[in-house]
């Protein structure tokens, strides 16, 4: 088969438009278009008219905000690292990993207004950290010991979904509600509502993503679309999933994409913050891909080993989202080593009362399955409830 505009490079790969269709991507480089405000060594980017329209935004944090979202980033690095730990010691069934990604998903979290409603996939852990969610709730989704971990109306964070790109769909249709409800353009800080949906760039081939996107467009709905382009949707590449970069499929849905530095904390508020603003005011969505990388394990059921190339993990090494807002917070005086100190040791005591939750959890009732299925049973699901306790039961009486 012939593609149209297609060729074949002197490494005898396939090329269209200068993007690889086989092969290894080039997983490090965010082009030219990417918003960028703090370079890896922790200096400060030059003025470009890719950053110039969030330096607006940036005027408004504060050196102690930056404080406060250095220390979330590396309570989330420690939330992360103890979540992956408890798997490998049996106390959870599966742990996503998010090592890398704390700079992206904590500047959506402290972008957000309190009104704001979140719908995460399932490596969210940063973000809800910032909402509130605490390590044991999400510890007890991944244990198996509880529906959810959490009731959504409490943080306006919405359960993990681990159907990959449904969260989309559910957020789209939030968002048309927040819209219809008059809560959008008002100009009351405290009332108008946006909605942020996250996945990562393989969820942007699933069709309840593209559906969302049309939805949203349509509807002039006030949502952001949060992609975390992490370079591998599990062991597939991004040049086999797509042919342009996430943020650019945007303009075929006519509304913005923006592609920031992921590893930027800074960058990403900016940019997070920003188009919540104009999705509040009334201006529609946005599409945001977060150039980043993970550097552990898609989940503790993966190996990266077998298809990553230890050259690429080496080099976003160097691009350590926490390092990068250390030295620049070094750098500029806003921060002391006593602070740095007590960062680290707050992430080392709170990771022992973490872990213990963990361990602690009450297994629950066999039967609580069912409990949560609907408000009432339906004679079908109570039958089978019922069938199943005494199953349950006669393992009680042959023991006896």
């Amino acid at each position: 088969m012939t593609i149209s505009g297609a060729s074949e490079g002197i490494d005898g790969v396939t090329h269209v438009a200068g993007h690889k269709l086989d092969g290894l991507p080039d997983v490090t480089d965010g082009g030219p278009d990417m918003v960028q405000l703090i370079a890896p060594d922790g200096s400060r980017t030059p003025m470009s008219s890719v950053n110039e329209p969030y330096m607006e935004a940036l005027k408004a944090i504060t050196a102690e905000e930056v404080r406060a979202m250095y220390r979330d980033m590396v309570l989330v690095r420690r939330f992360d690292i103890e979540g992956y730990s408890l798997q490998r010691q049996g106390e959870l069934g599966l742990w996503p990993q998010l090592l890398g990604q704390e700079a992206a998903q904590v500047a959506a979290g402290h972008a957000m207004r309190e009104q704001d409603f979140a719908y995460p996939g399932y490596r969210e852990h940063g973000v809800a950290f910032c909402r509130g969610i605490t390590p044991a709730q999400v510890f007890a989704t991944y244990r198996g010991v509880s529906h959810g971990g959490w009731n959504p109306a409490d943080h306006n964070f919405a359960t993990f979904t681990i159907v990959i790109g449904n969260q989309m769909l559910n957020a789209a249709g939030y968002a048309m509600g927040v819209r219809l409800d008059g809560l959008v353009g008002t100009g009351d800080d405290t009332k108008d509502t946006a909605v942020i949906a996250f996945t990562g760039d393989g969820g942007t081939s699933q069709g309840d993503f593209n559906e969302a996107m049309v939805y949203a467009a349509v509807n002039h709905s006030p949502m952001v679309f949060f992609i975390q382009n992490n370079g591998w949707a599990i062991s597939e590449p991004n040049t086999r999933q797509f042919i342009i970069p996430p943020y650019k499929r945007a303009d075929g849905f006519g509304f913005p994409g923006v592609r920031t530095d992921g590893n930027d904390v800074l960058a990403t508020w900016a940019v997070t913050r920003r188009s919540l603003d104009n999705a509040r005011s009334g201006l529609g969505p946005t599409l945001i891909e977060a150039f980043t990388y993970r550097m552990g394990a898609h989940t503790t059921s993966d190996d990266p080993t077998r298809y990553r190339e230890d050259a690429h993990v080496e080099a976003w090494k160097a691009k350590d989202p926490i390092a990068r807002l250390r030295a620049l917070l070094e750098r500029e005086n806003h921060a002391d080593a006593s602070f740095f100190d007590d960062v680290d040791a707050e992430a080392k005591d709170l990771a022992a009362g973490w872990r213990r939750s963990c361990v602690e959890m009450a297994d629950p009732e066999m039967t609580a399955m069912f409990d949560h299925a609907y408000i009432d049973l339906d004679p079908q699901l109570r039958a089978q409830r019922e069938e199943f306790a005494e199953y349950l039961a006669s393992f009680e009486e042959a023991s006896a």
